[in-house]
């Protein structure tokens, strides 16, 4: 019996069992990337990589990107042309009960203080 072909398409998570909390906060830990989850949390739904209107270049948006894949924290799949990105929050709360929450109501609270308006 062979395995189903993998498409060219498809990017690497890591498993569940792989997420390690180092990575989770390393990702979590740039501004830019802090806002990806916010919004990412905010809206409850997959977005599109051009959904962000982020302050820097393409290259440097892809890279904040693959950082949170790597990480665990987002999932980035094809649909036709477009990358659709969701949180793993399910895969993160039963990893790390409250953790996630946690860090997006202090930063929801970082940015209120700050006047951010930003997710």
């Amino acid at each position: 019996m062979t395995s189903p072909a993998v498409s060219s398409r498809d990017l690497p998570h890591p498993a569940r069992e792989e997420i390690r909390i180092e990575g989770v906060l390393h990702a979590l830990s740039d501004p830019m990337r802090l806002r990806i989850v916010r919004e990412l949390a905010a809206v409850d739904q997959e977005l599109t990589c051009s959904h962000f209107d982020l302050p820097v270049t393409k290259s440097t948006t892809t890279h904040h990107f693959r950082v949170l894949r790597e990480s665990g924290v987002i999932r980035q799949i094809y649909r036709g042309t477009a990358k659709m990105n969701g949180l793993r929050d399910d895969d993160l709360d039963d990893l790390f009960p409250g953790l996630l929450d946690a860090l997006l109501d202090a930063a929801g609270r970082q940015a209120a203080r700050l006047g951010e308006d930003e997710a």
